[in-house]
């Protein structure tokens, strides 16, 4: 997925009220190399999904990067190159086809109901699909009502499966 970009224009005029239209260009494109802002930007976001996660380091975010299996995405805005959200697409083979997940997608809670995530998550599937993945999966707490409207409005269906975990002691 390396060089993956894609620009769009994101409406906020419900935000603003009755000030006229505001666009704001949102970038989304897929990460080659790690640095100290992706780092920051990582170390800001992850908590904001997952409270019991450590933070992150440049050589845990070097690893993700360099995972010929895992394309980290990133959406900024275009005008200040802050970081606004993340998704990490995994594609992997197994002996049934070639399937893809999604993990981790985040967006800053400043920028929630903007269509951040919306952007986020086309742009994976889209990869995935190129890639010839058979589907894409991901997984989303049911107390992330906005998170799952938004998947089900995307197509994406509610399987019937169970999720087990373990975790060592």
């Amino acid at each position: 997925m390396r060089g993956i970009s894609e620009e769009l224009a994101i409406d906020y005029s419900g935000l603003f009220g009755r000030m006229g239209v505001e666009l704001q260009l949102i970038k989304v494109s897929s990460v080659d190399t790690p640095s100290l802002e992706l780092l920051r930007a990582m170390n800001h976001l992850v908590p904001q999904l997952s409270s019991s996660s450590k933070p992150l380091e440049l050589g845990d975010l070097q690893r993700l990067i360099e995972n010929d299996c895992v394309t980290l995405l990133v959406a900024s805005d275009n005008e200040t190159g802050k970081i606004l959200g993340t998704l990490t697409l995994v594609v992997f083979p197994i002996p049934t086809g070639l399937r893809a997940w999604i993990e981790d997608v985040i967006v800053d809670s400043d920028a929630r109901g903007k269509g951040i995530g919306k952007e986020l998550v086309r742009t994976a599937v889209e990869f995935a699909e190129s890639q010839g993945a058979k589907s894409v999966d991901l997984t989303s707490r049911p107390s992330r009502v906005e998170a799952n409207a938004l998947y089900l409005g995307m197509g994406f269906g509610l399987r019937e499966t169970n999720v087990y975990r373990y975790v060592w002691s």
